[in-house]
């Protein structure tokens, strides 16, 4: 790792400090490309438990949960513009404690989803690949991983320039599957076993309509390297939240419609006809990384047309893995820099100003999960983080507004309290149903102990971290904000 470059206590020079870049341009780049990948893959994974409709239901409701959330966090991110996003707004309007679960829960969504996403690369890479190199999925996933850590630690310019650029194209060649497939929809097609598993299935789906959306809150982890973020930050999450549900709507609507709902969850080989018309599924059939391009295979697609998508494809997710490899990498910095995380990870380094210890973790972090999970564990860890992070920022918003009335608030959310609290019940409902939905779910240790499912696995995490709080992390000197004017420093301090 790098070693820590900070200056200021030796000869009295100011400690490196990110560099703002970023524009409301490359925010709305940033705010799709986090996301943008979720809609290439992932999300066909709650088809299984959902159906068409079950899914569907699942969507709108995480839908207006993340509508309701993002104008919420808006106003904290324009008030407090620091790296750490929920971490810093849950320890000025909550307290120490609060900061640190909200701070680790954010950690865990961004530290699950860039190998989820780096595992769809390696999927989609090894067609492309000549058969004879003989390389799996795993392989390429973690050089996908390294390529874009390597690029994050070079620059925040760099990395958000590409992006940019990447989740153009990425758009697009959303826009170009809808239209190659939009010929093919039929709404009987759509409507075909929709509710395999009735309304127990629309929790089980949860996670994966978050998926959809999941890593758009860290837009405002780059607060601190946005030029005028009480401007721009509300203009970039807006258009990037629009963007995306447009998108995630006719993705998920268009390829169910070309022939069911089976066919973009399993491949060909996998199925057969029943005498009935609907789809038998093989018993050892694989859940595939590849949805859209499944359905433009029983679409009336030219070949060129689905060749070019293919390509496009690679676009998509590595937008998403680079945007949310940057994202983790401000978020572990700021909990390193407050002491709730070891301090090597809050170091940011002198000469690039980006922070690179803590992107190498994200890096580690991510290579060992792509050795023990599969992409369905990822993305339920990663959702699980999420979700959380959301509970825990409306009460944020609501302390922030106690406790700090003299923030600076250029943005402020449309009819609070009703708006937030609204966001608040919606996410403790999608976390509550996300535990009941798999709460019979295997979980990673699961092959080799008697520990059982993700939800156990989950609240054994939460038991150690509470424990590395009451042990060592409270007993650790932790510094307030330098984003709160200095009265409000001061009855932080004496909350906290």
């Amino acid at each position: 790792m790098h070693e820590p470059h900070e200056t200021g206590s030796a000869d009295g020079s100011p400690k490196p400090e990110l560099a703002r870049t970023l524009g409301p341009l490359m925010l709305w780049g940033l705010g799709v490309g986090y996301v943008i990948g979720g809609e290439y893959f992932g999300w066909n994974l709650g088809l299984v438990a959902g159906g068409s409709l079950g899914m569907l239901v699942a969507f709108v409701i995480v839908t207006l949960l993340y509508v309701t959330f993002v104008f919420s966090y808006c106003e904290m991110a324009c008030a407090v513009p620091k790296a750490g996003g929920v971490f810093d707004y849950a320890q000025l309007g909550l307290g120490r404690f609060w900061a640190y679960v909200s701070g680790l829960s954010q950690v865990l969504e961004f530290l699950f989803a860039p190998p989820a996403l780096a595992m769809a690369v390696g999927a989609y890479m090894v067609p492309i690949l000549p058969e004879s190199l003989g390389i799996g999925p795993k392989p390429l996933a973690i050089a996908a991983l390294g390529l874009v850590t390597i690029l994050n630690v070079r620059g925040i310019k760099q990395a958000a320039a590409f992006e940019l650029a990447i989740a153009v194209v990425a758009s697009l060649g959303l826009l170009l599957f809808a239209w190659l497939v939009a010929p093919s929809f039929k709404y009987e097609n759509y409507v075909a076993n929709p509710w395999p598993n009735g309304w127990f299935g629309v929790f089980q789906a949860v996670p994966f309509a978050i998926w959809f959306y999941l890593g758009i809150e860290g837009v405002a982890n780059v607060a601190e390297e946005t030029r005028n973020p009480t401007r721009d930050i509300p203009r970039g999450f807006g258009a990037a939240l629009f963007t995306l549900i447009v998108l995630a709507a006719g993705v998920m609507v268009l390829s169910v419609g070309v022939d069911g709902w089976e066919p973009v969850v399993y491949a060909t080989s996998d199925l057969s006809r029943k005498p009935d018309g609907g789809w038998q599924v093989a018993a050892n059939a694989v859940k595939s990384d590849s949805p859209l391009t499944l359905a433009l295979g029983r679409s009336d697609t030219s070949l060129w047309g689905g060749r070019v998508f293919e390509a496009m494809c690679l676009f998509g997710l590595v937008s998403s893995l680079n945007g949310l490899s940057l994202a983790s990498g401000r978020a572990i910095l700021e909990m390193g820099r407050a002491r709730y995380l070891p301090a090597v990870l809050g170091v940011v380094d002198v000469e690039r100003k980006t922070p690179a210890n803590a992107l190498i973790f994200n890096f580690l972090f991510g290579t060992l999960a792509l050795l023990v999970l599969d992409t369905a564990k990822l993305i339920t860890w990663s959702a699980l983080g999420a979700v959380m992070l959301y509970v825990f920022a409306i009460p944020a918003l609501f302390g922030l507004r106690k406790k700090h009335p003299h923030l600076p608030r250029p943005f402020r959310t449309p009819l609070y309290p009703w708006l937030p609290i609204l966001a608040f019940v919606l996410a403790v409902g999608c976390f509550v149903a996300m535990l009941i939905g798999n709460v019979n779910e295997p979980g990673a240790l699961a092959p080799i102990t008697e520990l059982g499912s993700v939800v156990v696995e989950f609240g054994i995490f939460w038991i150690l971290a509470l424990i590395a709080y009451v042990v060592v992390v409270r007993k650790i000197p932790h510094p307030i904000s330098a984003a709160v004017p200095p009265e409000d420093a001061q009855s932080a301090e004496a909350a906290n």
